[in-house]
């Protein structure tokens, strides 16, 4: 049978090679026979018999032909020359019903020159608006419009059940150059499943997750789901109002960091995990009642194994299915704003997994990674480093930060592996990487990448905070992108303290006297960046032991030292984080398997411990002495930092008035001291707001239940001391009324 278009047209049309069908495909103009008219031309396999139908007058129907027996149709229309919007009525082979839908290829690019231009330049800020699955009604068809980023692909087409998986119902088209693929496909929902079917460039069929995907099927499954994110109604304006009215730094931060799915579970059904919804109900309140005043998670961007923590990401735009809908997300959000409670997310933009269906050589050629293994791949993690010199993966990383930050209205990110991108030869040895154009060793376009992305975020996000964990003594982490070497973190992660600080507490006390500096020399370079003093879930895996199991001595010991151990962590400048499980002493180390034990709250030992780190928590709360001053030295002051043989230091904390100023006096050693003699800052009456071996708190009870008034000798190098109990493996914080 004759047709309109050329032999080798149809032939690429039914092969699914053609680059833009919708050239061939839809309604068009034609002349038949010396006479305008219109041609509408249809390929959907398994179809029998399609008929055009007008949209506005149905009873206009005109029977297709077909032309191939794979399933291209096509019917000429004489008598009309305007397009108009028409439907087509379907029966298929095999089956006696029809259905109706509209044709995909009679809609206009829903991406328009502008939005893929800004994204090969890098500045697309919210292309995923436009790449990904984005519900949209158009000349009042609801759909859903595609795109995606896949320059090295011959064809790409969207596969799902609504097209039996069949890459040839609907290929999309090729816009200029720009990389981008295009197309709207009426009828779509959300939770409708879908991939992307990519022809590389050497005829190889490969099928992939949608790298800007908002949401995903749950593992073993890896499809991508539509799902439109902007239905949530917020209602947590009065946070974002508080916000203006507050320095983002001189605020009170103490961090509870969480792994969603093991936090707790719904044991009695299957060791479930909690949905984002039973979270929000039972999480909040425990943190707000501990005196917490953020959440941070670990990853909760969709990833394919559980095992990772989230940390090997595939779906950088979809909240994990484990626990819900992104919709259910937004809700736990909204729930920790509602109760004051801010929410920070582990982010991981230094590097991806392999998996077939994700990031990895996505068209067929290494896309958003290095083709050169030793400048794209991570040996020691099994994982791809992504190419911060290509604009637009660029583009993709610093659109998704934004995209957590503007419409999950999540409050900052944790940059994960920080020093993994700074540096070309993390973790490499010689002849393992490849040297910058200056023959050193400095990531340069991975810092530009970070430039980029933190100065856009504070110019577009002025109250989110972008936190850094960077491991190295590399500088300026925290400084302006307009002062030199700058990056323009607003935090970063204090691992030298960590690691200091932990090698210390572990220690026997009679071995501590040896490594006294530990704790002191972190104050060397306290100001050099704005610090958090983290122990974190990495601390507490891999045979590291607990926190608690990490404590010498025996039970009571242990539970004395870490009582210790927290105290002069929130003594010290910097802002907090502890990890879920450490609060109350979780004694075995973390399993991402199973739940935090909260049944050893039914042990006296571990009841007060939970006692003492909520008291800590308020009390460091209701002092601004201990946060308003973290970043320069006018909130500490040593009293005594060279106290070694006896292990105790003592140094002052300082608000914003003299009546805030605190005293904080620590005790390593099991030793009890009746008639302490402490230096104070000044003269006055100075009384006891925290004892770490109060008997509440599980300790001896050696407590200073009065008031002291101090006196004119000389201690300490201060004019002002007086005398007091010291306890055992203690902290004990003085304040004067």
């Amino acid at each position: 049978m004759l047709t309109t278009i050329s032999m080798s047209e149809l032939q690429q049309i039914v092969n699914a090679n053609y680059g833009d069908p919708h050239q061939i495909l839809g309604m068009h103009e034609f002349k038949s026979k010396g006479e305008d008219c219109l041609v509408v031309r249809a390929f959907i396999p398994q179809a029998e018999k399609m008929t055009v139908i007008d949209d506005a007058a149905p009873e206009n129907r005109w029977e297709m032909d077909m032309i191939h027996s794979d399933g291209f149709f096509e019917c000429i229309i004489m008598g009309r020359t305007e397009w108009f919007k028409y439907r087509y009525e379907i029966k298929w082979k095999g089956e006696d019903t029809v259905n109706e839908i509209y044709d995909a290829y009679s809609f206009m690019p829903t991406i328009e020159e502008t939005d893929y231009y800004l994204f090969n330049h890098g500045t697309n800020y919210q292309v995923y608006e436009k790449l990904g699955a984005n519900p949209r009604v158009i000349d009042g068809v609801s759909g859903v419009a595609f795109g995606v980023w896949a320059p090295n692909a011959r064809r790409v087409s969207v596969i799902g059940e609504f097209n039996s998986w069949d890459g040839r119902r609907h290929p999309m088209r090729a816009l200029k150059s720009s990389g981008v693929w295009e197309i709207f496909i009426p009828g779509l929902r959300d939770f409708d499943s879908y991939k992307f079917e990519i022809k590389t460039a050497d005829g190889a069929i490969i099928q992939k997750q949608d790298p800007f995907g908002k949401m995903a099927e749950l593992r073993p499954s890896t499809s991508s789901k539509v799902f439109d994110i902007n239905n949530h109604q917020w209602n947590d304006g009065a946070w974002y109002e508080s916000l203006k009215n507050r320095d983002k730094f001189d605020i009170p931060m103490n961090i509870y960091e969480v792994h969603l799915g093991s936090w707790k579970r719904v044991e009695d059904e299957d060791n479930r995990f909690l949905t984002y919804l039973e979270l929000a109900d039972q999480l909040i309140p425990y943190v707000k009642e501990m005196g917490y005043t953020h959440i941070e998670l670990l990853p909760v961007e969709e990833h394919p194994f559980d095992g990772s923590w989230g940390y090997q990401v595939t779906g950088y735009y979809a909240p994990t299915s484990r626990y819900g809908t992104p919709d259910e997300f937004m809700t736990f959000v909204d729930k920790c704003h509602q109760a004051g409670i801010g929410v920070f997310l582990d982010w991981v933009p230094a590097h991806f997994p392999k998996d077939a269906h994700g990031l990895g050589r996505f068209d067929g050629s290494a896309l958003f990674e290095h083709s050169d293994p030793r400048q794209g791949e991570h040996a020691e993690w099994g994982t791809y480093i992504f190419n911060f010199g290509r604009s637009e993966v660029k583009n993709f990383l610093i659109a998704n930060a934004l995209y957590w930050v503007e419409k999950f209205h999540i409050d900052g990110l944790r940059v994960d592996a920080v020093s993994s991108m700074l540096y070309l030869n993390y973790a490499k040895e010689d002849g393992q990487w490849v040297a910058n154009q200056y023959g050193g060793n400095e990531n340069l376009d991975a810092i530009e990448f970070l430039k980029h992305l933190n100065s856009i975020m504070a110019e577009r996000n002025p109250y989110a905070l972008m936190i850094a964990e960077e491991s190295t003594s590399w500088p300026h982490i925290t400084k302006s992108v307009k002062e030199e070497g700058g990056l323009g973190f607003s935090l970063k992660w204090n691992m030298g303290w960590m690691n200091d600080f932990l090698e210390y507490i572990e220690k026997d006390p009679i071995y501590k006297k040896y490594h006294h500096n530990n704790l002191t020399f972190g104050m060397v370079y306290a100001y050099t960046e704005r610090f958090v003093l983290v122990l974190s879930h990495d601390e507490v895996v891999h045979g590291k032991r607990s926190m608690l199991d990490k404590m010498p001595g025996d039970l009571w010991q242990k539970f004395a030292n870490l009582r210790a151990a927290y105290g002069f962590m929130f003594g010290f400048p910097g802002k907090k984080l502890l990890f879920m499980g450490g609060e109350f002493g979780q004694f075995i180390e973390w399993n991402e398997k199973r739940p935090l034990d909260w049944f050893l709250l039914e042990y006296q030992h571990h009841q007060t411990m939970l006692d003492y780190v909520k008291r800590l928590n308020h009390i460091y709360l209701e002092n601004e002495a201990l946060w308003v001053h973290d970043f320069t030295c006018d909130g500490f002051e040593w009293i005594d930092a060279n106290d070694n043989t006896r292990s105790i230091y003592s140094f002052i904390r300082k608000g914003r008035r003299k009546e805030d100023t605190l005293v904080v006096i620590c005790n390593f050693t099991p030793n009890t001291y009746e008639d302490f003699r402490q230096g104070m800052p000044f003269e006055g009456n100075w009384h006891e707001i925290l004892n770490s071996d109060a008997p509440e708190f599980g300790g001896s009870g050696v407590v200073n239940v009065y008031p002291y008034y101090t006196e004119r000798i000389e201690s300490h190098g201060r004019e002002w001391s007086m005398v007091l109990r010291l306890p055992p493996l203690s902290v004990v914080i003085l304040k004067s009324f």
